[in-house]
């Protein structure tokens, strides 16, 4: 028997929203925008304490901060998003009612409370431990009960995803396969049911270690584990990313992918070997075998890394196609100038990819080969890299597609409009010079945990070349604009989603679930649609795109290779 359900059409987009899945994807949305509200807090600590010239807070508060902001910015504030993108993605976009929105709402309250939970176990000052949480540090019992009620929230969350999808293909409310925004967004939760598994086989005897139960936990076995979840998350994020860079080209130029099918083929990859790069936070471990990590550091990972390359040509590449189909067609870049850049869902696209690529994506292969990771092990290089792909490349792209879905989703106008220009560029490029320095820095040898580099009353002191001093504070000059950008991200989504003036839409419309939602006229829905896509396969379409890829290419050769004369200048040591 047929069941009614309410769905809203937006008269702006054409896209049909489900009443329970519009609610938690605006909750969820507004619970990774709290996350990233007090995450952001708490960076501005963190970074006036490594500016050496300020050094604000004590040991014990520094650790405290840093293990509050870890969680909050690269676990809390981005799966709550994409928990949002994910229901996005299969109800929305292919028209079709949320399964099981009880257990979607069982998701959140899990999510919520393990949060909070996490989060209270920290302040309460027992458990600074950071991120990674290494074993045999020990923390209060609430902090692992925090994640693993959090994990499986998002693990529920994933299930109504995949159950959506099942409703959608059962109900017909799509045509052929499902548009390549949402095919992404199965590779995601894909990955992130391989890294919720990860964290339950650590998490829950490190839980049950910290209330007695359990009497060790080997300190390697714990690493080579919670790195199978560590960093398998973060992979969840690019796949994610990835999602809304096609998203928003598909939004604000109507582009559709260069060839669907080598685009599909690259989130295949993903699938198979992203998780594999997880192994080169562990180069440097004893007990395991140099074959098993230049194998899965090298071999496997080139794959993944041939992927992300192959979304780098071909998102602008599809924008690229899209402009010249507009008439920008002088020389290799008016496609380019002619772009909106005063579109922040553009511009925050761009940067997104920029960053992401030549920063995020540069220093992650060279980090992933085993000799040159030798001397940026543990150093603060790598929380320059990761900033450079889950900040620039993964917040930024939310930041944008944020600018979307306020109007359409939240049915609020957008406040201070003309700080919205901006602020794609305060933010991103404040945290492009905030990676660049902090990587600066960990070539010269400033280590990533210590609170302190200059080892002040330390017996075995040691005194960093004033260069080193110099890229710290422009690192740290860099992340208050970027802080500053925040900020007036969070000014302007949170005003506009309570104080912005309400856009009036027509009140949800009853449809049966077996008909699906009645197709109208969808400007950007069909810009979704991309089935059998495949541009320029009878020419050269996108040739200002191949200069920038080249551009890429160059600067990726040079960079590694200048690696390994660094690298050769400490042979003689052994």
């Amino acid at each position: 028997m047929a069941v009614n359900r309410m769905f809203r059409i937006c008269p702006s987009t054409g896209l049909s929203y489900h009443e329970p899945a519009e609610k938690l994807i605006r909750w969820n949305a507004v619970a990774g925008v709290v996350s990233l509200l007090v995450g952001g807090i708490l960076a501005l600590l963190i970074i006036l304490t490594r500016w050496q010239a300020v050094h604000l807070l004590p040991p014990d508060w520094f650790y405290l901060v840093l293990t509050v902001h870890g969680l909050d910015m690269l676990v809390f504030w981005i799966i709550f998003f994409e928990i949002a993108v994910l229901y996005f993605c299969a109800s929305t976009l292919l028209r079709c009612r949320l399964a099981a929105p009880r257990w979607a709402w069982t998701a959140f309250v899990l999510m919520v409370a393990g949060a909070l939970i996490n989060n209270y176990s920290v302040f309460r000052g027992d458990s600074s431990v950071m991120f990674t949480s290494y074993a045999p540090m020990g923390a209060h019992p609430t902090f692992y009960l925090g994640l693993i009620l959090f994990a499986v929230g998002a693990l529920i969350g994933c299930f109504v995803f995949f159950g959506t999808l099942v409703l959608a293909k059962n109900e017909k409310t799509y045509r052929g396969s499902v548009p390549l925004v949402t095919f992404g967004a199965v590779t995601a939760a894909i990955i992130a049911v391989f890294t919720i598994a990860s964290g339950a086989i650590i998490l829950i005897p490190t839980f049950l270690w910290s209330v007695g139960l359990v009497d060790h936990i080997d300190s390697l076995m714990y690493r080579t584990v919670w790195w199978a979840f560590g960093h398998s998350a973060q992979q969840v994020n690019v796949a994610a990313h990835v999602s809304v860079w096609y998203a928003i080209a598909a939004i604000v130029f109507n582009a559709k992918p260069m060839s669907e099918k080598v685009s599909r083929t690259a989130f295949l990859l993903y699938i198979l070997f992203l998780q594999l790069a997880s192994a080169h936070h562990l180069l440097a471990d004893p007990g395991l075998t140099s074959n098993w990590k230049i194998f899965n550091t090298s071999y496997a990972m080139y794959l993944a890394v041939l992927a992300s390359m192959v979304h780098g040509l071909t998102v602008p590449g599809s924008i690229e196609v899209a402009q010249r189909e507009k008439g920008f067609n002088n020389g290799l870049f008016e496609w380019l100038r002619r772009a909106p850049w005063g579109n922040p869902c553009f511009s925050a696209l761009f940067i997104s990819l920029i960053g992401f690529g030549f920063l995020g994506g540069i220093s992650g292969v060279m980090m992933g080969t085993e000799q040159l990771n030798l001397i940026i092990h543990n150093t603060i290089y790598v929380p320059g890299h990761f900033h450079a792909t889950v900040v620039i490349g993964t917040t930024l792209a939310f930041m944008g597609l944020t600018y979307f879905l306020i109007p359409t989703l939240f049915r609020r106008e957008l406040m201070f409009p003309g700080l919205a220009k901006w602020q794609p560029y305060v933010f991103g490029l404040g945290m492009c010079g905030f990676s660049l320095f902090m990587m600066g820095a960990g070539t010269l040898g400033v280590p990533r945990r210590h609170w302190d580099m200059s080892f002040a009353g330390n017996p075995l002191g040691y005194e960093f070349p004033g260069m080193a001093y110099l890229m710290m504070a422009l690192m740290a000059i860099c992340g208050l604009a970027a802080i500053v950008g925040g900020a007036m991200y969070l000014l302007i989504t949170v005003g506009s989603v309570f104080l912005g003036k309400k856009i009036e839409t027509p009140g949800f419309a009853y449809v049966r679930a077996k008909d699906g939602v009645a197709p109208t006229t969808r400007p950007v829905e069909v810009a979704f649609e991309t089935h059998g896509t495949n541009i320029g396969t009878a020419g050269f379409a996108a040739p200002g795109t191949f200069v920038l890829a080249m551009v890429f290419l160059v600067a990726f050769v040079l960079y590694y290779f200048v690696n390994w004369k660094y690298l050769s200048t400490v042979w003689p040591l052994s």
